[in-house]
């Protein structure tokens, strides 16, 4: 069996990040960093039928970004408790000012990821993942060091790489016919993985793991099957000349042509950033604390409810979103997926409405409301900006719009948590989670009917005018 090292990795990755040094000639450079592609897999995978390589795809994205949630989330589902003295505010649970510090530190990596994601080349992105979820897992040993309350500094540092995996995962798999469907599973990863990694953290301090330690070792048993998955992307085939006339060419795009997406589409961006601003905060809100929602539901001793009640979540989501692979017009597809999207939030009112009159019970509350967030959730991560380059006929990235998104969403998370743990703190969890979920119910539904208006409408130009004439730039090299 051939092999051809591909060159390109961390150097490179950690370069768009403003921290290469310069080396000096005749050391080691970039080009001479590789990374392992098979050529002979690379042909079969190009001619496989699409159902095949659409198996593989997933099967290496999902098992790659589950992993990474072996790195992120352990550490929640420890009790940590305890209270840390902040001058000029008070009393703030440990629990609380670890989790605000992860955030803050994956909240700055979207920002960074505006830049990174959008500039990065295809041959640089196996090595970034590894190095990133490298760097995350050395900052989870240092948790376990480091005595609290200054371990937040670590999970700060854990946060910081690990919020641009997704970017550099759905950078393999986004312009192809197939992206609905790899979209589709690789963001089953993420729905299903929170309350695998939770799960698995609890049977680890049930078997006598200290807290602290937890989480690093949590990490350590995800590092094969992390190992594996970026071997198969890195020797997925790249989208082919059909998948670049169905979908439009992807391609880098440096700061002029960020700037010009931004002024092209502002009012309908704005629009989503607004409600993913809103939609996020309630999401990872019931990601980080559903160890002590479901207690409060009557859950406490039941731990594998973390896991299992995900389970009919994903299948729906996953049902939903690969059905718009059989939508072949770009605009229609982007329109029903925001038409999905409200639909999804319009449940998670509708559910908790049920659930306050006493119509429906906890677990069925759960997983509605699951499932209306998760169907309008996920696709901001894959399909609805992979669809939105293909309606309007621009050269563009889809990392570049997901990381706008991103990075105000996380903002959007910080401010939440400040405020239950800051301003409301005698508010029950459970009643706070009740009485947002409303909140966003209402004002995410009513801003994705503004952006698929004004959506549709920029849309229609570009088909009667042949495309808006947008075009990526190319990283430097």
């Amino acid at each position: 069996m051939a092999l051809r090292w591909r060159p390109g990795g961390i150097p490179e990755a950690l370069s768009s990040l403003g921290l290469r040094r310069r080396v000096p000639r005749g050391t080691l450079t970039r080009a001479e960093v590789p990374v392992v592609v098979v050529p002979r897999l690379q042909q079969r995978l190009a001619a496989a039928p699409p159902a095949v390589f659409a198996a593989v795809a997933i099967a290496a994205s999902f098992g790659v970004y589950f992993s990474m949630y072996g790195f992120r989330k352990p550490f929640a589902a420890a009790a940590f408790a305890g209270a840390v003295a902040v001058p000029g505010v008070g009393e703030v649970g440990l629990k609380s000012v670890l989790i605000i510090a992860q955030v803050l530190g994956y909240c700055l990596s979207k920002f960074a990821g505006i830049k990174v994601i959008s500039e990065m080349t295809a041959t640089r992105r196996a090595w970034a993942i590894l190095g990133f979820i490298g760097w995350a897992w050395a900052a989870l040993l240092l948790f376990a060091v480091v005595p609290a309350p200054w371990s937040a500094v670590c999970l700060f540092l854990n946060g910081v790489p690990l919020g641009m995996i997704w970017g550099l995962v759905f950078g393999f798999l986004e312009g192809r016919r197939l992206s609905e469907v790899l979209g589709a599973g690789l963001s089953a990863s993420y729905i299903l993985a929170s309350g695998v990694v939770k799960s698995i953290g609890r049977a680890l301090l049930d078997a006598g793991v200290p807290e602290v330690w937890m989480p690093v070792a949590t990490g350590a048993l995800f590092v094969p099957p992390l190992l594996l998955g970026v071997f198969a992307l890195a020797n997925l085939p790249p989208p082919d000349a059909a998948d670049i006339a169905a979908r439009a060419p992807r391609a880098p795009m440096d700061a002029r042509a960020r700037a010009a997406a931004l002024r092209a589409y502002g009012p309908g961006l704005a629009a989503l950033v607004l409600l993913y601003v809103v939609l996020t905060a309630y999401r990872d809100f019931r990601d980080n604390f559903a160890v002590e929602l479901w207690g409060a539901l009557g859950y406490a001793d039941a731990p594998s409810v973390l896991a299992t009640s995900e389970i009919p979540v994903t299948l729906g989501t996953l049902g939903v979103l690969g059905a718009l692979m059989l939508v072949r017009d770009n605009r229609r597809a982007l329109l029903l997926v925001h038409g999905i999207m409200g639909a999804g939030t319009a449940l998670v009112g509708l559910a908790t409405l049920a659930f306050g009159a006493g119509w429906i019970g906890p677990a069925t509350w759960m997983v509605l409301l699951g499932l209306g967030l998760y169907v309008a959730y996920v696709p901001f991560g894959c399909v609805l900006f992979d669809r939105l380059i293909a309606a309007l006929g621009t050269t563009a990235t889809a990392g570049f719009f997901i990381y706008i998104t991103d990075a105000f969403g996380y903002l959007g998370s910080v401010g939440l948590l400040l405020y239950r743990d800051l301003g409301r703190p005698d508010l029950s969890w459970l009643a706070f989670f009740r009485g947002f979920g409303l909140v966003t119910s209402v004002v995410c539904t009513a801003l994705f009917v503004v952006s698929g208006l004004y959506f549709a409408r920029l849309t229609r130009s570009a088909e009667s005018g042949g495309g808006l004439g947008l075009k990526g730039g190319p990283a430097k090299p």
